[in-house]
């Protein structure tokens, strides 16, 4: 099938890159020139592993074309994919204005007929405005169904996340286009959910709260846990065994961040306010989120009340392993809090190297902790938690370690020599 993906950010690229492995046309469009130029050479702006490498073979087939030409891309595709950016505005609301920009964009370019399909997280009610804004604008009603299709993707792994889904959500006015994206999802095995086009909305933001909720659920536990000397690894696995819960996002740590569940949650608290409804457990989890950090520095001084003081290395400052995504890093907001307070910080992540006032960075680990007073896990990398501790121990010159993703087992370090800290787990 002929495919224009419109954006080539995250979503854009994965599902690109995808579609055109399993035989379709995909023409992506972006307006950045410098990154159209960028992918056209095979190189991707963002860390994903695999993606780069199929995108790479694709390209050289001719089955993946990179172009800021949005009028011939959609004159050559019969389907067409929005997966522009949606970020969050400064008060929290989701802010529209890529997805409005490429409505308005489209609306002149369409004359004959054409699937619009909406993988951008929007607000309730969007893609049902899509339509109407298309026809407001002179596109005719028969040359046009819009379709809403919400990824779920995961950063780190998108390409599995795409080929094997839990489901495929699709959202329709006219049952019959369903056909089409089974057609054009045929090498995917999964279930297809069949809904409006804002239930297929509200399923995405359903999806992204409810992770929210249970990643501030463990953590709030994880709390009362802590003042009762009781393992919160075993509490974990003793409710994630029950099938109605499930063992998944049960890792107490310092939070959940990136580009997803931060905005989504917010917008989701915003369109409830809107229609005056208090979404109390929607704020409760961004409160218990946004006050871990506090936790985790108490922990810190109680152990060593001058911290400020000592050489105090941070390890990680991604959102998560296996990406390079700063946006609404726990890791960065911790080091943040540390720099304010007066701490200067010697930082490694294997990706990134951000840019932070009194930060020092490093490109080796180890050389990241010689003479270091403390260590802080920020985000559970695996060569984190493979990390040689004999080493680490000759090379500190403290012996703190604070595990704020509960990602360590707390006696390789004791052996070591190590002082092992971290939350509920005594």
């Amino acid at each position: 099938m002929d495919v224009c993906v419109i954006g080539a950010g995250y979503v854009g690229l994965t599902t690109s890159t995808v579609l055109s492995n399993y035989g379709h046309q995909v023409h992506c469009v972006d307006k950045q020139k410098e990154r159209v130029e960028m992918l056209r050479r095979g190189e991707i702006p963002i860390y994903e592993p695999g993606l780069e490498e199929m995108l790479v073979k694709n390209t050289k087939k001719g089955n993946l074309l990179f172009t800021t030409d949005l009028a011939t891309a959609v004159k050559k595709s019969d389907l067409i994919f929005i997966a522009v950016g949606t970020p969050q505005d400064n008060d929290g609301r989701t802010d529209l204005r890529f997805f409005e920009g490429v409505t308005n964009e489209l609306a002149p370019l369409i004359d004959t007929y054409k699937l619009v399909i909406t993988k951008s997280t929007v607000p309730l009610g969007t893609n049902e405005e899509l339509e109407r804004k298309l026809i407001e604008k002179g596109v005719l009603k028969e040359n046009f169904d819009v379709v809403s299709n919400p990824e779920f993707l995961c950063e780190g792994t998108a390409i599995h996340d795409m080929l094997y889904p839990d489901k495929i959500v699709i959202g329709v006015k006219e049952h019959r286009v369903v056909q089409t994206l089974q057609k054009l999802y045929r090498f995917i095995d999964a279930p297809y959910i069949v809904t409006s086009l804002s239930g297929a909305e509200m399923i995405k933001y359903a999806s992204n709260a409810f992770l929210a909720v249970k990643i501030s659920f463990i953590n709030e536990l994880a709390k009362i846990a802590d003042v009762y000397d009781v393992d919160i690894t075993d509490v974990a696995l003793g409710i994630g065994m029950d099938p109605r819960i499930g063992h998944h996002f049960l890792q107490a740590g310092l939070g959940y961040g990136g580009s997803c569940l931060p905005k989504d949650l917010s917008s989701l608290e915003h369109q409830s306010i809107k229609k005056n409804i208090t979404p109390h457990l929607l704020q409760a989890a961004q409160t218990v989120n946004n006050s871990i950090i506090d936790h985790y520095i108490a922990k810190l001084e109680k152990e060593i009340p001058n911290y400020q003081n000592k050489k105090i290395t941070v390890w990680g400052a991604t959102f998560k392993p296996n990406t390079d995504d700063l946006r609404h890093s726990q890791a960065i907001k911790l080091i943040d809090r540390l720099v304010k307070e007066g701490s200067q910080i010697h930082l490694y992540d294997p990706i990134v190297s951000p840019d932070i006032h009194n930060t020092i960075t490093y490109k080796d680990m180890y050389d990241s902790i010689k003479d270091s007073d403390i260590l802080i896990i920020a985000t559970e990398w695996k060569q984190f938690i493979e990390a040689d501790w004999k080493k680490v121990s000759a090379q500190m010159r403290g012996d703190i370690v604070l595990d704020c993703r509960n990602c360590l087992q707390p006696y390789k370090l004791r052996k070591n020599g190590l002082m092992y800290l971290g939350v509920a787990r005594p």
